[in-house]
């Protein structure tokens, strides 16, 4: 009995110290000898040598003088990877997927070939033709008022700004009372509809958008003020001007510009996608740097060639970008955006 004991702790001995300690010892050594950068997360650093990012992991980029990684359904929280897992025939996918094209899509032929749809859209939002009927604002709440809702959830400032109007308009919110007794002390979320009603009415051809501004002691205070242009109504109303123009040629956008991947987290775009927001690039660059747009244009234009790669050496897939890498290149040879000097 005693041999069988000792035998058996003999090999557990073994096999704690070759799984263990000696195989997870050799894997660590041949990681960090040949494959160093992998081994410790594909870290990247920043001009002052500090780590920014990897470069398997998108991170938002939001500054005119950066590329703009793929929509992310978790908001590029690591944590949190994930899908929208939105069906194509789910509202609120079309939805997201307009807001992102109305800022930036362009005519594809015709009279305005490759100008910009957007002021269209904000002109037309404007147009006095709505004013003899509900105007585009209470069409658009009445119609969707999962998207009304989700405007009053998406700000603080916005919900207070729905609470000030009902204490401005009790007679409105006491009707909505009365024809919905179930919600006796409604919340705003559910007064949203009726706010943006009331809000077509009382301010016809703009939009509630949220500002912020600097209150009497000095701190930032959000108010919602009404708004006639701008990119917050390309994106909402461009689905609407959309199907009111039916006939518009539009140019294609690249699917990776607008569409969200698996995980929300895919580091990296299509060149395709790149040069599609070159012109945006570059131009904040040139302003930046004061030189001439055509020339930081092709600086850019061939930084891109330089860093674009394909799975398997380019024997399967597209070329393809990482977001981090090239903004970092750009923010080495540009400086900080603004006109910071380079660092």
């Amino acid at each position: 009995m005693v041999r069988l004991i000792s035998k058996s702790l003999l090999l557990l001995t073994l096999t704690v110290g070759l799984c263990c300690g000696i195989y997870p010892l050799v894997v660590w050594v041949v990681a960090q000898t040949m494959f160093p950068i992998q081994a410790n997360g594909s870290l990247l650093t920043g001009p002052d040598g500090t780590v920014v990012g990897s470069r398997l992991i998108a991170q938002p980029f939001t500054k005119d003088e950066y590329f703009q990684p793929r929509p992310s359904a978790p908001s590029y929280d690591a944590s949190a990877s994930a899908s929208s897992a939105l069906a194509p025939s789910n509202y609120l996918l079309r939805d997201r997927v307009a807001r992102a094209l109305g800022p930036i899509v362009r005519y594809r032929d015709g009279a305005k070939s490759g100008q910009p749809v957007g002021p269209d859209v904000e002109a037309w939002f404007r147009e006095d033709r709505f004013r003899g009927e509900p105007h585009l604002v209470a069409q658009w709440a009445d119609a969707h008022n999962a998207l009304a809702q989700a405007w009053v959830k998406a700000d603080p400032g916005n919900a207070a700004a729905v609470d000030a109007w009902a204490k401005d308009r009790a007679a409105a919110v006491a009707e909505w009372v009365k024809a919905n007794p179930a919600t006796p002390e409604p919340a705003a979320t559910d007064l949203a509809v009726v706010f943006f009603d009331d809000w077509s009415a009382t301010k016809p051809g703009t939009w509630p958008s949220l500002a912020e501004h600097a209150g009497p002691d000095g701190t930032p205070v959000k108010v919602v003020e009404p708004v006639r242009e701008g990119a917050e109504i390309q994106s909402v109303f461009f689905e609407m001007w959309r199907e009111d123009h039916p006939d518009a040629a539009l140019a294609d956008v690249p699917a990776d510009l607008v569409t969200t991947s698996g995980s929300g987290l895919d580091p990296d775009i299509t060149l395709e996608n790149a040069r599609y927001q070159l012109d945006r690039v570059a131009g904040a660059w040139a302003q930046d740097t004061r030189r001439e747009p055509a020339a930081v244009r092709n600086e850019i234009e061939q930084l891109l060639a330089e860093k674009a790669h394909a799975p398997l050496g380019g024997l399967w897939g597209v070329d393809m970008v990482n977001v981090l890498e090239v903004n970092l290149e750009l923010r080495k040879r540009y400086g900080e955006p603004g006109g910071g000097s380079p660092a």
